[in-house]
């Protein structure tokens, strides 16, 4: 599940941000030197697309998944697009998946020529219902798409226990979720494949587009690295019919210096929703403000840290005037997309993900946050209860 580029630059706020939402410069400040020797010894060498830095990368990944195989691309989307062509679909093939995710997620289903099929989501993780996913299930169905949404993995006990009684493999869509793990096990080592984007915003972010398969299936691994090179093991000698997705050189030099840093950040964006939730309880609006799920076994790692408010739009715009910018992740679910129209769905088919739709705020959690900032959100959160006399978030 990739995001936009909107992700890197907060939206336009009422007035100029005294902190942004994402702040890649201070992220870059810490590493310019590895980065700039990764990025020079690239040019040195002259080899841009796949080759050895590339290799190194992706047998890094796949170390950090616990997986044997990973397949670097050039997006998240296309990892995505990959996975599905790797399991060779066909019209008419059904994949199960959540219309509160970005649209990569149901948008490669789409593209590879099978039918989006929408469930609902959990109320208080923001995860696919394996509830739902089970009563979506019919004779046409060939795999289940779940999302790790916000850096949050799926409840993947339920769902790989679904899948394997119904024999389907399932793709994990940890665009948003590097380093998150489910019972111990690292996502994207739990279905049959795992795809991850490495879009500047994500918690391990190049500078461009990225993204990469994880897999334990040896024969799914050839498969995906013929698939993107156009299908072909020699030169202009074509096995299958591929596309051209391979990461470049540069990016993967650039990830693998962040790569060593990935751990470091994500306990810092761990400690930051740590301490929102401190911070909620001393300006007592614990009460009115619910913090993210983060259920037991589950390791989040906090690509996002969302709260809801009945009262979501004018909250932000409270928080935009103090110089607090945010996000909404989503404003509205993919069923009740003009792109997705043909799927014939209408409002209050998936009533969860519209609530939620109207209800989330993400707030500023990257590592670098300093605890005065984290504090003064806070305080504006607080101040705009206290005015408004309203309840922010749903108990």
């Amino acid at each position: 599940m990739n995001s936009q580029a909107n992700t890197v630059t907060a939206s336009a706020q009422a007035s100029r941000p005294a902190f942004p939402f994402l702040d890649l410069k201070a992220q870059f400040e810490g590493i310019r030197g590895e980065v700039a020797a990764a990025v020079m010894k690239v040019l040195e060498s002259q080899h841009f697309i796949l080759g050895p830095e590339v290799d190194a990368f992706e047998q890094e990944v796949a170390s950090l998944t616990g997986c044997p195989y990973a397949i670097a691309c050039a997006s998240g989307s296309d990892a995505l697009v990959l996975a599905l062509l790797a399991l060779e679909l066909r019209p008419g093939d059904e994949v199960i998946t959540t219309p509160f995710t970005f649209v990569a997620s149901a948008g490669s289903i789409a593209r590879v020529g099978a039918r989006p099929v929408f469930v609902d989501i959990d109320d208080d993780t923001f995860n696919i219902s394996p509830e739902e996913v089970e009563k979506a299930i019919t004779p046409r169905t060939r795999a289940i798409l779940p999302v790790h949404l916000f850096g949050l993995p799926a409840d993947m006990s339920k769902i790989l226990d679904i899948a394997a009684s119904h024999k389907l493999p399932i793709i994990e869509d940890a665009a948003q979720a590097i380093g998150s793990r489910h019972g111990g096990r690292a996502v994207g080592s739990l279905g049959t494949m795992g795809c991850f984007s490495f879009f500047p915003s994500k918690n391990l972010g190049g500078a461009g587009d990225g993204g990469l398969i994880s897999t334990s299936d040896a024969s799914l691994a050839d498969r995906l690295r013929l698939l993107r090179v156009h299908g072909a093991r020699k030169k202009y000698e074509y096995e299958l019919l591929g596309m051209n997705s391979r990461l470049d050189a540069l990016q993967a030099a650039i990830l693998r210096v962040k790569l060593r840093h990935l751990e470091g950040w994500t306990s810092s964006r761990r400690s930051n929703a740590a301490r929102y939730r401190e911070l909620f309880k001393e300006f007592s609006v614990q009460t009115a403000l619910k913090a993210p799920a983060e259920p037991a076994g589950q390791k989040h790692v906090y690509n996002q840290f969302t709260i809801r408010s009945r009262n979501r739009n004018a909250l932000r715009e409270y928080l935009a005037q103090r110089g607090i910018a945010t996000e909404i992740y989503y404003p509205k679910p993919l069923h009740l997309q003009r792109a997705f129209a043909f799927l014939g769905h209408k409002e209050g088919d998936f009533p969860v993900s519209e609530n939620l739709s109207l209800e989330v705020l993400s707030l500023p959690i990257y590592p670098e946050l300093k605890e005065e900032q984290q504090r003064a959100v806070v305080a504006a959160i607080a101040g705009f209860n206290n005015e408004s006399g309203r309840m922010i978030i749903h108990a």
